[in-house]
């Protein structure tokens, strides 16, 4: 890579913010002292597959497992089972190995130790609906939640109000063996109760803010769920609640970390690197408006920071569905990005998602050029109907311009990245 080069410095900084979090690097360090009695692995996530492994890797005992992922996630495991199922609405296969789980870790004693790996994607891999309500309830809840401009935060705030085994419920499953969950996160803030929506920590949400947000969005819901809502039937387990065992979280891997790797590669290639902030939420086209106001005035008036320089943010965005397009936060965000900056020149950036699928795209992402939009109207594209269409992976395949990487085997969220060169060809 050479350093005048923003689309090779753009990659090369999104495979290191992956590269950082890789279960492989992450896991070992993390495991932890051989318990008196047994080892049970229990996982769910779009990485959990690769952190089983790791732990097998590494583990100098005994040990047994199950670990469910998202379909084309899987890596061989010898001692540790790996099932697979649907993301981002949830099928049968998820909803058989919720009930494996939760079967899986009964009967566990005080000297016996349930090591959990969660990663994002993990709520709609572990669908288990309260009684009354059943799989087609929560596809239904998934697909409009995921369609109404919800953060991350409300969403699983729903969803745990209405799960047999989020909002700590696997982890009352394992009492009285103590759980030591090892997280990678995808969620701003980094808070365990929004990684795959906490089943295994004690949640402080409630079934009121779980019913509020449900009004918010005007999310129509079964009238079961209401009444589970309502009369609190659904509530999560809290901390100190005598059926939760002892519980140890750690952080093995966070958006922040990933954004200082390639922040780290940024430097090494000479470019000046700010971080802007590992929890931006917000619309994605909003949030690209505030970017780009950013860029303009760093490219056109050397404030806050002086040309050349690379600015890089994490977080996870959200899309109001309104058209029916092939969706994607990251491509929307970066369609935005680009009709924001009109072919400002000298402007760079990537916007991809760490785990390789934007949306429900196999895709991760996309870059932008100054000659983006130009390009695309001479294709007969335009610019402004694909984003009010949701579009966004549309228009960047018809350029060649998509970032695809197959299954990362991770997720530390989204990895937005903006280039701004020292003259209009973007050279430092």
């Amino acid at each position: 890579m050479q350093p005048h080069d923003p689309r090779a410095l753009l990659r090369a900084m999104f495979d290191a913010a992956v590269a950082a979090a890789q279960p492989a690097l992450c896991v070992p360090r993390h495991l932890p002292a051989v318990p008196k009695g047994r080892l049970l692995v229990i996982g769910a996530g779009k990485a959990s597959a690769a952190m089983a492994r790791a732990v097998e890797d590494h583990w100098q005992g005994e040990l047994s497992g199950l670990v469910v992922t998202r379909h084309g996630y899987a890596v061989p495991c010898r001692r540790i089972e790996i099932v697979e199922a649907a993301h981002p609405v949830p099928d049968a296969a998820g909803e058989t190995a919720s009930r494996r789980l939760l079967q899986f870790v009964r009967g566990l004693t005080a000297d016996d130790l349930v090591l959990c790996l969660v990663s994002g994607g993990g709520s709609s891999l572990l669908p288990l609906a309260l009684p009354g309500l059943g799989l087609g309830d929560e596809q239904a809840l998934n697909r409009a939640l995921l369609a109404s401009g919800a953060s991350i935060t409300e969403m699983n705030c729903v969803r745990r109000h209405l799960s047999a085994i989020k909002g700590g419920r696997l982890a009352a499953a394992c009492h009285p063996a103590r759980v030591i969950n090892l997280l990678l996160s995808d969620v701003p803030g980094d808070d365990p109760i929004d990684i795959a929506s906490g089943p295994t920590v004690p949640d402080p949400t409630t079934c009121a803010d779980a019913l509020g947000l449900l009004r918010r969005y005007k999310i129509d819901v079964p009238a079961r769920a209401l009444e589970l809502l309502e009369s609190g039937e659904g509530e999560s387990l809290k901390a100190g609640d005598p059926r939760l065992p002892p519980i140890e979280t750690r952080f093995i891997a966070t958006p922040q970390k990933a954004l200082e790797a390639a922040a780290t590669v940024a430097r090494a290639a000479g470019w000046p690197t700010y971080i802007l902030g590992d929890a931006i939420e917000g619309e994605a086209r909003d949030v690209a408006k505030t970017l780009a106001g950013i860029a303009l005035q760093v490219a056109r008036r050397d404030q806050p920071f002086p040309r050349p320089c690379v600015l890089l943010s994490g977080g996870e965005t959200t899309v109001t569905v309104r058209g029916g397009g092939r969706g994607g936060r990251n491509v929307e965000f970066l369609l935005s990005l680009g009709l924001a900056l009109d072919g400002e020149p000298g402007i760079h950036a990537l916007a991809g998602d760490t785990d390789g699928v934007d949306g429900q795209e196999e895709i991760a992402g996309a870059v932008l050029a100054p000659d983006t939009l130009a390009r695309a109207w001479a294709l007969g594209l335009r610019p402004r109907e694909c984003l009010d269409d949701n579009d966004g992976h549309g228009f960047f395949e018809a350029l060649g311009d998509s970032v695809v990487t197959g299954p990362t085997l991770t997720n530390v969220n989204d990895f937005r990245a903006i280039v701004i060169g020292g003259s209009s060809t973007g050279a430092p």
